[in-house]
């Protein structure tokens, strides 16, 4: 195979001594078949690495221009530098590396059943079952749940960057936009929170919007504010508060979640450690053939004061002040 990058297997560029660590790819055990997605600079194919299947990026270097070569070179050292020290089943998978002018790459697990997007565009509107749709989101807020956790603000969670794989799990990927160098917002318009589009300060629950518009694609399949344009979208959640509407047949727990983790005040947005725990517990109640009830970590703490006063009122013992 022979391309614009003008590779015909990967033995032809093996890494020099220098440039081996831990993370350098055995080339000689890397096989590279069909590419199936290019941006400015790269391209991916899908390889054999290992006798194992993997999704190989290419990143081309310039070596005439040395302000681009610069910034491709840092931004390959960033991508390494993060994708290696993440391990978790719901992250995909880093597996190796290697540097060698002009060509680097970068090998990860293939995930053969593509985007949760193109899953969903396959689908009927509103066909997913509530088991499937918390088995997916469960998968979505785990993940996110370990990014966070090791301080990770993903910033452009959407179901274009969720991977499926054979067995149907949902693991987060794309995590290159981290390390380019990017003036303003790096999000993508339908599925970014409100204070990122403006411009504001941001926290970490910047992706906690992005998952709520996430769990509503899941529960509709359908591409969110469609029939309006990126820009239309951005600013109609920035400048008029509005979010894609909610179907009537949209179970009142998941539909509390999403309004939760949409809010347009971020510190009123739930922990991903908080949707795990409200996920889990609706699993459980549709294991159980139970209906879904409102998992208590996510009612505020007025109505929890609420009912705590009921019960007191209700209580035949008598209450010291």
């Amino acid at each position: 195979m022979v391309d614009d990058f003008g590779i015909r297997n990967a033995e032809t560029w093996e890494a020099t001594n220098e440039d081996r660590e831990e993370w350098t790819a055995d080339l000689s055990q890397l096989f590279i078949g069909n590419k199936f997605a290019s941006g400015a600079h790269s391209r991916i194919y899908r390889g054999i690495y290992k006798q194992r299947a993997v999704a190989v990026k290419m990143v081309r270097i310039p070596t005439h221009k040395e302000e681009t070569r610069s910034l491709l070179e840092q931004q390959f050292k960033c991508e390494v530098a993060l994708l290696s020290r993440l391990y978790h089943p719901n992250i995909v998978q880093f597996i190796a590396a290697c540097k060698k002018p002009p060509v680097y790459c970068i090998i990860t697990e293939y995930m053969s059943q593509g985007t949760l997007r193109m899953y969903l565009n396959k689908k009927e509107p509103y066909s997913l079952s509530v088991e499937t749709i918390l088995r997916l989101a469960l998968d979505i807020s785990r993940g996110m749940e370990y990014l966070h956790s090791q301080g990770v603000i993903h910033r452009d969670l959407k179901s274009n960057n969720l991977l499926l794989n054979d067995e149907m799990r949902v693991k987060v990927a794309d995590f290159a936009h981290l390390c380019r160098e990017a003036k303003g917002n790096m999000g993508t318009y339908r599925w970014m929170a409100p204070e990122m589009i403006k411009e504001k300060p941001y926290t970490r629950k910047v992706d906690v919007y992005s998952f709520g518009i996430v769990l509503w694609e899941l529960t509709t399949a359908l591409l969110p504010f469609q029939g309006m344009t990126p820009v239309q979208a951005a600013f109609a959640v920035a400048e008029k508060n509005e979010r894609p509407p909610l179907p009537a047949s949209c179970q009142p727990a998941l539909a509390h979640l999403i309004k939760r983790c949409w809010a347009a005040n971020p510190s009123k947005r739930p922990d991903f450690s908080e949707i795990v725990c409200a996920l889990e517990k609706y699993d459980e109640c549709v294991k159980e053939g139970q209906p879904l009830t409102l998992h208590s970590g996510l009612v505020s703490r007025n109505a929890i004061l609420e009912r705590l006063k009921e019960c007191v009122m209700s209580s035949s013992i008598p209450v010291q002040a």
